[in-house]
């Protein structure tokens, strides 16, 4: 492998690891964010609307604008569409502003950050043999970074 690849490799790697590291700290204080909801609570301010359809698991769920959130970490690629409103989305890559109709790819191994600026309608899609949202979650979302699914590479 020639020095400027390994060295790209080297510096994307270390961004990522930078921003993983970022992420821990601000979900250690993330309950002190105005506006900012974490696990259950985060659930009971969100509605959600689960379905499960042709091997899939479709979870549909509505954010009223004005909040921060901490996404869970991902451990497969998977589809998400923004069906109406606008978010800011921070992560590895920076900061997009997205505004609906809109669709996008998450990433294993991602963990973001969100601030809604306008009341959002999100919907994610997961190819499933799962038949419950509890196996769902436990196959697609990783407890931390260290998970083995999402090690950096």
């Amino acid at each position: 492998m020639s020095e400027t690849i390994k060295s790209n490799q080297e510096e994307k790697l270390a961004k990522k690891q930078d921003f993983r590291d970022a992420i821990k700290e601000i979900e250690q204080n993330f309950s002190k964010i105005p506006g900012s909801y974490l696990g259950k609570d985060c659930d009971k301010i969100n509605p959600v609307k689960s379905t499960f359809a042709g091997g899939c698991y479709i979870r549909e769920i509505f954010t009223p604008a004005g909040q921060v959130l901490l996404t869970q970490i991902h451990k497969q690629d998977h589809p998400f569409f923004v069906m109406s409103g606008k978010l800011s989305i921070a992560s590895e890559e920076g900061v997009v502003e997205i505004e609906a109709p809109y669709q996008g790819i998450t990433k294993a191994g991602t963990q973001r950050i969100i601030y809604i600026h306008e009341d959002v309608v999100f919907i994610t899609v997961h190819a499933t043999d799962k038949t419950t949202e509890e196996e769902v979650i436990e196959q697609v979302i990783a407890k931390d970074f260290d998970d083995p699914a999402i090690a950096l590479k």
